[in-house]
Formats: structure tokens, sequence, C-alpha cells
């Protein structure tokens, strides 16, 4: 994915970072899935890099207790969801934060750090958190 870096870089990465959190990436072949479908995006069965993907993970947790190990993995998707913006030199950190919300929601937010040193603070709006319970 290709980010502008110009007047609207933040809007561009807010943007990536949701697509990057909220499509469904293809389950590995280790991940638990509650048929045989590990859904993904159809353009990954053919990447120009090898093993690039799009999308998280995130979409395993819907049917899961919110336990530490659940917000553990949640914390581990989103990460692996958004290293391509390190790898591409978008960001020179990302730190992924998390709040439980009551029993039965985890609220996820982002901290980018940028190649200038500014930060930039990403929380998907409540619509998104609510639609897939992270």
């Amino acid at each position: 994915m290709t980010v502008i870096v110009a007047d609207g870089v933040e809007v561009n990465l807010r943007r990536a970072v949701e697509i990057s959190l909220f499509t469904w990436r293809r389950a590995n072949a280790s991940d638990q899935v509650e048929d045989e479908e590990r859904y993904g995006w159809w353009g990954d069965s053919f990447p120009l890099v090898a093993n690039d993907r799009i999308g998280s993970r995130l979409w395993l947790l819907r049917r899961r207790k919110l336990t530490t190990a659940t917000i553990g993995d949640a914390v581990t998707y989103a990460q692996e969801a958004l290293k391509w913006l390190l790898d591409d030199g978008h960001a020179t950190a990302v730190q992924v934060l998390t709040e439980r919300a009551g029993h039965s929601r985890l609220n996820l937010g982002v901290v980018m750090t940028l190649p200038s040193g500014e930060t930039l603070d990403i929380y998907p709006n409540e619509h998104w958190q609510v639609l897939y319970a992270v």
C-alpha cells in the first residue's frame, strides 16, 4: 500500500491503519477456525512481494471470551497488520494500545512515530469497534 507523504499524510495514514486493521487477512494454517473457511483477500494469492498480505487476523477473535490471552492475540494481530508501515518507512515505531471496555469489548488504539519524529494517535471510531468487538 502506498502512502503519499504530503499535506494529507495524516488522513492517508489513518485510512491505511484502518484498512490494515479491519480488512480480514487470511487465517494461517495453524489458526483455529470455526469451519473450513480461512477468509482473506483473493489478491493475497498473487502478491508482488513474497508473503505480502493485507489486513489483520483480528476477525479470528470475534467469538472468543475477552481474556488476557485474547488481548495478547489482539495486540499481536494488530502489530502484524501494521508491520508494513515500519518496513516501508512510513513509521519508525508503531505502538498498539488496548483498553478493556466492560466484560466483552476491547478498544484498540495506535500511536505511530513518523520519520519526522512526530507522533500520530489513531483511535478507530466506535462504529468499527462495535462491528468487530475490538
